[in-house]
Order: C-alpha cells, then structure tokens, then sequence
C-alpha cells in the first residue's frame, strides 16, 4: 500500500526517533527545517520527472 511503510522503513523509522530523543530543542527544530527542505526537494524531483515522462 502507498501509504504504508515497509518493514525495513519502519525499523529506520525508530532508529530515527531514538536519535531525536537525545536532541536539544534548537537541535530538534533545525531537524525538522531541513527535513521539510528535502521533502520538498523531492516533491519537486517527482513532480519534474512527472512532467516530463
């Protein structure tokens, strides 16, 4: 399913979240900044390909 994630994915899902346990708030909010700033790279990857498939 689309919006499920596989089990590999999960598993890295978690190791993500025990790192961000150890995180300052600053540090935190700078993840999530840049976090946002890749998806969106990605949106506009995959809205790039799209148009030009």
């Amino acid at each position: 399913m689309p919006g499920s994630l596989s089990l590999e994915q999960q598993f890295k899902l978690q190791i993500v979240k025990d790192q961000v346990r150890g995180l300052s708030l600053e540090q935190a909010q700078e993840y999530v900044v840049e976090v946002m700033r890749q998806m969106m790279v990605k949106d506009n990857l995959v809205k790039h390909l799209l148009k030009n498939a």
